[in-house]
């Protein structure tokens, strides 16, 4: 197969839409694709690295990784550096993770001649202002927008379809393709009883606001009062960390009682949530929640707030626990009430199962009916 696909990402750095995307990348290779993945503003030469690890070309637009500063200037330069890649790699299709500024390469790339676009929505609808752009390009100018999670989906487009390699593709498509774990990705089914330790509460997130992290440390501190031995992980770093810091010493929280791990590469994630009992998702707004399902592979029991994905992907009380969003006191509540349930054993069981679900095997098996179905 020479078909050539174009990858377009505003960003390689750390984050998930870049975890997500280079999942995209390997199933699209592993299924005979050939890929260029187009960088247009800001990298980290790691994540570089491992995209060219997933035998996909990488250009990156900006030399020094930096945006230029007017919409107008956005478009030139855009327009600029795809024409270059179009010129030289000649694809067939153009996948573009839609994240600001997404609409500005569909139309260029769309006038440079391709014909075949789809764009993934990593999010729901609920960081966008107006969802018009959205909603044109997709009655008129992709040929399908596939999204996260169906809850995301319905947020955009008013409807979901759950691909599958029966469905039938019209002219403009709105879908939903679940996000997936890596490939070969370590099911933890231990049978242990993690009795021998105190019981341990991890958050992986970046710490922001619309990560709910200023609600992990008044969460913490009430659990405190009634699981006076439990302990905190946090995973992960970011504008809020000095505020959370502050938080600690305000509640008179002990120093050995939070540990700071700070930013954690990817592949070492496993053995920190092997130390967690819970971890908590306390998101605001969260497209899928790929911390969740990497909690749940690894028998943890999350307690995720009921917004986005989270709300989709978990089984309320089966294989996890769904709060209140933004309510702290509901968060260390249900966290109180985990620690002393009979079938938390079992609750972790299911999590495991559940999190099969979204294996890459089953992600690779969708993007490659997706893909043949654009050829017929």
């Amino acid at each position: 197969m020479n078909t050539s696909v174009l990858i377009g990402i505003p960003c390689l750095k750390t984050g998930g839409t870049e975890i997500q995307t280079l999942r995209l990348v390997e199933a699209l290779t592993d299924a005979g694709y050939n890929c260029v993945t187009v960088c247009y503003f800001e990298y980290d030469f790691a994540m570089v690295q491992a995209f060219e690890r997933a035998s996909s070309r990488v250009v990156c637009l900006s030399a020094y990784g930096r945006r230029p500063q007017s919409t107008r200037e956005v478009y030139k330069f855009l327009k600029i550096g795809l024409q270059r890649v179009v010129n030289e790699y000649h694809p067939t299709i153009a996948h573009i993770q839609y994240m600001a500024p997404g609409a500005v390469p569909v139309f260029i790339l769309r006038r440079l001649g391709i014909k075949t676009i789809l764009a993934t929505l990593h999010t729901d609808a609920s960081i966008y202002r107006s969802l018009w752009l959205v909603r044109y390009l997709q009655r008129h100018v992709v040929t399908a927008f596939t999204c996260v999670t169906e809850v995301a989906e319905r947020s955009f487009f008013g409807s979901s379809n759950l691909f599958d390699k029966d469905f039938r593709l019209k002219k403009h498509n709105h879908i939903t393709i679940h996000n997936c774990l890596p490939a070969k990705y370590v099911f933890n089914f231990s049978t242990d009883d993690r009795t021998s330790r105190p019981q341990t509460i991890g958050v992986v997130a970046r710490l922001e606001s619309i990560k709910g992290a200023d609600l992990v440390v008044p969460a913490f501190a009430k659990v405190l009062e009634q699981k006076p031995d439990a302990k905190l992980i946090i995973v992960g770093d970011g504008k809020l960390r000095s505020l959370m810091e502050q938080q600690q010493n305000d509640y008179r929280i002990a120093p050995d009682r939070i540990e700071w791990a700070g930013r954690v590469e990817y592949e070492k994630l496993p053995e920190y949530y092997k130390r967690m009992d819970f971890v908590w998702v306390p998101s605001r707004s969260e497209g899928f929640g790929l911390s969740a399902i990497e909690a749940m592979a690894q028998g943890c029991a999350v307690v995720a707030s009921d917004t986005g994905g989270l709300a989709e992907i978990i089984n309320n009380g089966v294989d996890g626990i769904l709060f209140k969003k933004e309510d702290f006191n509901d968060l260390a509540d249900k966290t109180i009430e985990l620690f002393d349930r009979n079938d938390l054993f079992e609750i972790r069981q299911h999590a495991v199962s559940q999190a099969q679900q979204f294996s890459f095997n089953h992600y690779a098996a969708q993007i490659k009916a997706l893909y043949s179905k654009l050829s017929t």
